[in-house]
């Protein structure tokens, strides 16, 4: 296992190149047991990517480009995922444990009821998506991701970490924020600052927090 440190969180993530580990390569995540394990997928083209009550353990997945997506009650552990596009995705009720998404598009992705632990989304664009229950039972961190006008809503982030995000309108709805970690981060533009009770700022960002404040409640500031 590899871990790295956010802010005060430490990601475990998966070492697929751990000596002694052999990843067969497989042409499909779907499988009438209900399990893939030890794999190795990618560069395909597909119109549609549709996988429920999947448990996927140990593996990789690249350079995979889906017009439409679709997760429902589907187990992730110990995966990597990168250089993909996964346009379109719907996943609702699944589980994430130690899976780290790195270089990829999930632009207008809708996430309900997903639950995340261990996992670091790295350079990944969410432009547009939407998070709904989604709950972090464990370390989580996004790190370099682009987050436009992304909402969050019912959501658990406790203790989560944004590091070097684009917030642009991205907006926090009701939901669970203490301690999660917006260091370095731009928050002049997000919505939603009444939610964001017991965060965690940097002194220069009270700044950004006021402003967005402003920007939200339509205040005026002038002498006329």
């Amino acid at each position: 296992m590899v871990s790295r440190t956010f802010g005060h969180i430490t990601v475990t993530n998966p070492d697929l190149d751990e000596p002694g580990l052999y990843l067969s390569v497989v042409e499909t995540l779907d499988n009438p047991r209900g399990s893939v394990q030890d794999f190795t997928y990618g560069g395909v083209d597909l119109r549609s990517l549709a996988l429920t009550g999947i448990r996927l353990i140990t593996g990789r997945v690249s350079d995979v480009r889906a017009k439409q997506v679709e997760f429902g009650a589907l187990k992730l552990h110990g995966i990597e995922i990168t250089n993909s596009d996964l346009g379109s995705a719907r996943w609702s009720e699944s589980k994430f444990t130690r899976v780290h998404f790195r270089n990829c598009k999930i632009m207008g992705a809708a996430l309900d009821g997903v639950v995340l632990d261990d996992v670091l989304f790295e350079k990944c664009r969410f432009d547009y998506a939407s998070f709904k229950r989604v709950r972090a039972v464990g370390p989580v961190a996004f790190v370099g991701c682009a987050l436009t006008e992304v909402t969050f809503t019912d959501c658990d982030l406790s203790h989560a970490v944004f590091s070097d995000c684009g917030l642009k309108l991205t907006e926090f709805g009701g939901g669970r924020y203490g301690e999660t970690d917006l260091r370095g981060n731009d928050l002049s533009q997000i919505r939603g600052v009444a939610h964001l009770a017991k965060v965690r700022i940097d002194p220069g960002q009270q700044t950004d927090l006021a402003q967005a404040l402003v920007n939200e409640l339509g205040i005026t500031i002038g002498d006329d």
